[in-house]
């Protein structure tokens, strides 16, 4: 239970964080800090484990028929990447909380930044690599959340969309990948398919499944050519890309590249992709880099550029080299996440990121520039820091390795792109902290309080550390994270600070020379580069995007044109086509089984069905009498429902067609009372010839259907269960919260999400030009004189008590006789709907107590949990539990789990329909009161004390205080 609970630690923090609201900033950071704390110490008690060759896993099955589980593993590899991303993220929480300005929603962030937290952990400790995809993309998403924090500032949305838009298509690419790869190994258990390498590199699929994952990891972490899309999410506060863009979210593609190194790595293929995509990214953004400005651009590029050095590591395919590229990403997030920190002091106490604004800082920030200095010395790879051990693994590996048959190209271009990371390293240390202080800065440098430098502080001394004592810190952590990613193939992990003269430290020396030589000439090659008006990522970016939009709108058009009829003529000739291939394909042989007699009363039924349908095509200029028409189909469907004897589904037929005929009659108090007419007769016989030919063909399939005996049909499982499985009587019912909770469950969300949509259409649509046009459409409408009958009103106030007796006894009966949630529910909104429409909006609404979005929330978050309590006791999701209690008074009762699902389900109806209700009567009275109309706020036409005024008349009062 260790890792479930470190896996969810950090979304009940956020979730906690996100009802804390008002709490002080002190309070809301020690909130954020606990989970992060809890899961370094739950992570501290399984270390011994890992250290000994135990891999600690839990599995929760949830349809195991898929392979679907929740499935969670910590072996060396995720123990290295879980402990850098919760002890990174304690001390982006500590910056964070003295970083952000008083007046920015900190709560707000660190419930964000949990969130993100939580979707990485998840990442690292999955062992279902379908469990890994809903973790990758939850942090598409809430690194997109994090990067347009400051919603305000224009470059910040563009780079949260930018970062969005790449990082998710890749997501999607990713997701095709993984289902290969599961396909074909057989499984979708990350511990079965590390075994089976072999069988997936000699699949023909291979190739495209490897092409299909490293799309989904080279956009994740920035490779050529998606490199553009990193440095404009430096956008986001400075705590941000300190965590996201240099210790967390970018390593998420390398650290997948790691994990699925056993079973992708060692073909041609591999190499060429892998490898030469890290080279040409290292150098790359190693170049572009120099020649930076802003602080976070130059450190944006750098990160790319060591993003690109792990990936050529991983690509050669060695063991030595996949334990450099580990090694290396380790030191990178030291150095990296405080040389992010260190920035961001300097924007905070300077008031600038430009570079050319700065200099001579180191006088008047000897703290900051102490710790700047250092941590950039390591992403230089200057000895005796961690940075200097890793960059020597990666040229000694480099150095033997061969390049489109050649075995200087590769070392040659290695070391050109490490003379360029050496030299933006040092330009950060010079043109930022030495040379002569300036007269003027755009505010007085200064070093800032301890909160802010002792997060950078710690990981500069650990930098330090790893290159004084490598062995000693980092040994026991990266040799079980080596075997993790090897199987045990590496070489001894002994990094040290001398080797002896080797081609390594030859190339060390040649990079750091020419790294100077190139910041000495930096002036000089700043004018080439910027009159080479190179081309911008961003802007090549923006105008591919430009171009899709503008061919989708083509194709939209064409398709979406607006015309309703011509999308129904399109789908109805399609699916009478389809129907009518596939029976000539396959020929049809009519069922053998018996048809019933049609008695009498169903014969009239149909007939009025009929007529009733016939009645709609002629009335359908008369909005309000086609809505009658309609009615009356529903009602005969209901009648057939109870004739068949599916009781269920005709209370739930009748229900919902009360409440929408409802919702409709407050809907054409919107619309004008006679629509113009449409289509000429010609279009309209066309319509009507398309319409029967699919309305025979879906009678016919329905006929060719029923008309069969059934081999093995589903029904007979949910008879002869539903009672000792699901504790009910009523099948229909356990089927939807037991057998088919899941399925409920998602179409209530739907119906939320349907209601929420609603209220997002009709908010505006009494601004604007609609709104225009609506006034003076309420404005002419004719009004009655009783709107809100006296008996009417009365007769509402005495249905409300009643309805809703009746809901909450259909909804206890609903697990062994007809009812239910879902019917309850439709049943307590009738009751409501009668409330408004015989008192009004105003007077109805404003004695309402809970608000329609919450109730929605509500009953969606009662759902879900309870279906999720079953994974608790081992049981698949959604399974129901029951049992009999003996309850004084009452006697001996049956009691399901199933009921607080119902409890969800009919929240979320009642919900939906009221916030339905709302909208539809919110237009009417908003146009109103635009209008200068008042809106009725009485229970009805007559005032009932103005008539016992009239019938009892004030008598004077004599002496005595006796009436005269």
């Amino acid at each position: 239970m260790h890792l479930v609970l470190i896996a969810i630690l950090p979304f009940l923090g956020c979730l906690l964080l996100a009802a804390c609201g008002r709490l002080g900033r002190d309070g809301q950071t020690l909130i954020a800090l606990v989970p992060v704390l809890a899961g370094l110490a739950l992570l501290a008690s399984l270390v011994p484990d890992v250290l000994n060759g135990l891999i600690p896993a839990v599995r929760i099955d949830w349809v195991p028929a898929l392979d679907l589980a929740l499935s969670l593993r910590l072996d060396g590899l995720a123990l290295l990447f879980t402990g850098l991303i919760l002890g990174i993220g304690l001390l982006i929480v500590v910056y964070a909380r003295f970083y952000l300005p008083g007046d920015e929603a900190l709560g707000r962030f660190l419930s964000l930044l949990l969130l993100f937290q939580g979707a990485m952990v998840g990442i690292a400790l999955s062992g279902n690599i379908l469990l890994l995809l809903v973790f990758w993309e939850l942090t598409s998403l809430s690194s997109f959340l994090l990067i347009g924090f400051r919603s305000d500032k224009a470059e910040g949305r563009q780079g949260a969309r930018m970062a969005l838009a790449v990082t998710g298509g890749g997501g999607l690419a990713l997701i095709a990948g993984l289902l290969l790869l599961g396909h074909i190994a057989g499984s979708y258990e990350l511990a079965d398919i590390l075994v089976r390498g072999e069988a997936i590199r000699a699949s023909s699929l291979y190739p495209l499944a490897l092409v299909l994952i490293l799309l989904g990891c080279f956009t994740k972490s920035a490779q050529f050519p998606f490199h553009f899309w990193l440095p404009h999410a430096m956008a986001a506060p400075t705590p941000v890309s300190a965590y996201l863009h240099s210790a967390t979210m970018v390593k998420a593609g390398v650290f997948l590249m790691a994990r699925l190194w056993p079973v992708l790595a060692g073909s041609e293929l591999w190499f060429e992709i892998v490898a030469t995509t890290g080279l040409v990214t290292m150098l790359l953004a190693a170049v572009i880099g120099f020649f930076k400005q802003d602080l976070k651009g130059i450190l944006a590029y750098s990160t790319v550029s060591h993003l690109g050095l792990m990936t050529m590591l991983l690509g050669f395919g060695t063991p030595a080299a996949a334990m450099a590229a580990l090694f290396h990403l380790v030191n990178h997030a030291l150095f990296k996440a405080a040389l992010f920190m260190n920035a961001g002091i300097v924007d905070h106490e300077a008031g600038t990121r430009d570079i050319r604004k700065l200099g001579g800082l180191a006088t008047l920030m000897p703290i900051s520039a102490t710790l700047g200095i250092v941590a950039a010395a390591s992403m230089a790879g200057l000895p005796p820091f961690g940075g200097f051990l890793s960059k020597e693994m990666m040229l000694e590996e480099a150095a033997h390795t061969v390049l489109a048959g050649q075995d200087w190209l590769l070392p040659m271009l290695a070391v050109l792109a490490a003379a360029f990371s050496v030299a933006y390293s040092l330009r950060y240390i010079v043109h930022l902290y030495l040379g002569p202080v300036r007269e003027s800065y755009p505010a007085k440098p200064h070093d800032p309080p301890l909160g802010l430098w002792a997060p950078s502080a710690l990981l500069v001394v650990l930098t330090v550390l790893v290159g004084l004592f490598p062995n000693a810190l980092t040994h026991a952590f990266m040799v079980p994270a080596i075997d993790a990613v090897t199987g045990g193939r590496a070489p001894a992990f002994h990094p040290a600070l001398w080797h002896g003269l080797t081609p390594a430290l030859a190339l060390s020396a040649i990079a750091v020379a020419s790294g100077a030589f190139l910041l000495w000439r930096h002036a000089g090659l700043q004018r080439g580069w910027d009159g080479a008006l190179l081309p911008d990522g961003k802007s090549l970016f923006e105008s591919g995007v430009e171009k899709l939009v503008a061919l989708a709108r083509l194709v939209s058009q064409a398709i979406h044109n607006g015309s309703l009829q011509r999308q129904l003529a399109a789908l109805f000739l399609a699916a009478v086509a389809l129907g009518a291939w596939g029976m000539a394909q396959g020929g049809y042989t009519p069922g053998s089984h018996p048809t019933l007699p049609a008695p009498a009363v169903a014969i009239l039924a149909w007939l009025l069905l009929l007529a009733a349908i016939v009645a709609v095509l002629v009335a359908q200029q008369q909005r309000f009498l086609t809505l009658v028409f309609i009615s009356v189909i529903g009602l005969v469907v209901s009648l057939a429902f109870v004739y068949l004897s599916a009781p269920d589904l005709a209370l739930t037929q009748i229900s919902v067609e009360t409440v929408t005929i409802l919702l409709m009659l407050l809907a054409l108090n919107l619309l004008p009372k006679k629509p113009a007419r449409l289509s000429s007769m010609p279009l309209r016989l066309r319509d009507a010839a398309i319409g029967l030919a699919g309305g025979g063909a879906t009678g016919f399939a329905a006929w060719a259907v029923m008309t069969r005996e059934p081999n093995d049909p589903i029904s007979r499982y949910h008879w002869e269960n539903s009672l000792s499985g699901g504790g009910g009587h009523n099948v229909v019912n356990v089927t939807l919260v037991d057998f088919r909770g899941f399925d409920t469950f998602g179409e209530i969300t739907v119906l939320g999400i349907a209601a929420l949509t609603i209220f997002a259409l009709l908010q505006p649509a009494a601004r604007g030009a609609a709104g225009q046009r609506l006034r003076a459409w309420i404005v002419d409408l004719p009004r009655s004189p009783e709107r809100h009958p006296m008996m009417f009103a009365v007769a509402a106030r005495v249905l409300l008590p009643l309805a809703s007796i009746v809901a909450i006894y259909i909804f206890l009966r609903g697990h062994n006789a007809p009812g239910g949630g879902f019917i309850a529910g439709l049943v307590a909104s009738i009751a409501m709907l009668v409330q408004y429409m015989a008192s009004g909006f105003e007077w109805t609404d404003a004695r309402r107590r809970i608000d329609e979005h919450l109730l929605i929330g509500l009953g969606v978050t009662i759902a879900a949990l309870t279906g999720l309590g079953s994974l608790v006791f081992g049981a698949p999701l959604f399974t129901s539990a029951f049992g009999h209690f003996h309850i004084p008074l009452l006697g001996d009762v049956e009691l399901a789990s199933a009921m607080a699902f119902d409890v969800g389900v009919g929240m979320t109806v009642i919900g939906a329909v009221m916030l339905a209700l709302a909208e539809l009567s919110h237009i009417a009275v908003r146009a109103k009161k635009e209008d200068g109309e008042h809106a009725d706020a009485g229970p009805m036409d007559i005032d009932p004390a103005k008539i016992w005024d009239a019938a009892h008349p004030a008598q004077p009062v004599g002496r005595g205080g006796e009436h005269a």
